[in-house]
């Protein structure tokens, strides 16, 4: 009798492992097609409100004077169908992103308009795909929103020139500090 109990429990035991591998399989499968339909950045735009895939080579990354970074898919940003937007906050949760320059990435997101330009925030590493998604953690001393580090209480005016001239409209070129 126990000898047709060991059986018995052997032969369900080989069944449940059959069925969480079928189980397993069908999950993976499943799962595919959301990588699979990965957009060029020349498309976005008739993709706007989706949740969906984007891949191009990012030609720039680019820091405005409000701390936003952007990874540019083309040399003039204005004329540019796509863009990825990553805000000082998120900088910490995505990586050195100054990695990606020069680089194919792909990323999943919700294509939105921002003045009429599609693109998506990159909120957090999870959205990048690929070889893009092993980007470095920020250096330690990365100061993400560019404000200095200024305590209450004093100011240091630059020496020279109380007025600074800007020559330049639009998006300034990023400045990293030294690693």
């Amino acid at each position: 009798m126990n000898r047709i109990f060991t059986r018995c429990m052997s032969y369900l035991r080989r069944i449940s492992y059959w069925r969480l591998l079928v189980a397993t399989c069908l999950l993976l499968i499943a799962g595919l097609p959301a990588h699979a339909d990965c957009y060029p950045f020349i498309s976005a735009g008739d993709h706007l409100g989706e949740v969906t895939c984007i891949k191009g080579q990012v030609l720039r990354v680019v820091v405005s004077p409000t701390g936003l970074h952007f990874l540019n898919f083309c040399t003039d940003y204005t004329k540019c169908p796509f863009t990825v937007v990553v805000f000082p906050r998120d900088l910490r949760d995505v990586g050195d992103i100054r990695a990606l320059e020069g680089k194919d990435i792909e990323v999943t997101g919700k294509i939105r308009s921002y003045r009429g330009q599609p693109e998506i925030i990159l909120r957090d590493n999870s959205q990048l795909h690929g070889d893009a998604a092993k980007i470095p953690n920020l250096p330690k001393g990365y100061d993400v929103e560019k404000k200095g580090s200024f305590s209450a209480g004093t100011f240091k005016s630059p020496k020279g020139s109380t007025t600074q001239k800007t020559t330049k409209k639009g998006r300034n070129d990023p400045t990293f500090p030294d690693d």
